[in-house]
């Protein structure tokens, strides 16, 4: 029956995955602040849910399909929508410093901060260096 639904089990874990990072997204986007906050404050926010400790096994899990959508790209076909569907509500949360409506040059930057800082966390488990280097880009954010 999974095969006729999915195709194949690859298709099967794409699948589930796409909906896992939906979920997240919207639990993401529910504990953000108001739209009226600064760029900051939204990186801050976004940090703060997607680094909560609980949130480990989860980061675990697709850093480990990342890791192995690099090995085996012919497996997660879709993979670049893992980042690209980021673009719209990030575009949307951090317009105060975009150029433009169709910008996803920001979007990305922001998500390569988040992903890059979560793989250091995920990695050596200092929090409290991680935690620094998020202020220092807020900082930089700001001028």
């Amino acid at each position: 029956m999974l095969l006729y639904d999915f195709g194949s089990k690859q298709e099967l874990v794409a699948a589930v995955l796409a909906e896992a990072r939906r979920r997240g997204a919207t639990r993401l986007a529910e504990s953000l602040p108001a739209e009226a906050c600064s760029p900051e404050e939204h990186l801050r926010g976004i940090w703060a849910w997607i680094g909560a400790p609980e949130r480990a096994p989860f980061v675990r899990l697709f850093s480990e399909v990342d890791a192995d959508g690099l090995a085996h790209p012919e497996n997660y076909p879709g993979q670049a929508e893992a980042i690209t569907d980021w673009f719209t509500t990030l575009g949307a949360r951090f317009r105060n410093i975009t150029p433009g409506p169709d910008d996803t040059t920001t979007p990305t930057l922001i998500m390569a901060v988040i992903r890059g800082l979560l793989f250091d966390l995920t990695t050596t488990g200092d929090r409290r260096r991680t935690d620094r280097a998020l202020d220092r880009f807020c900082e930089l954010l700001r001028h």
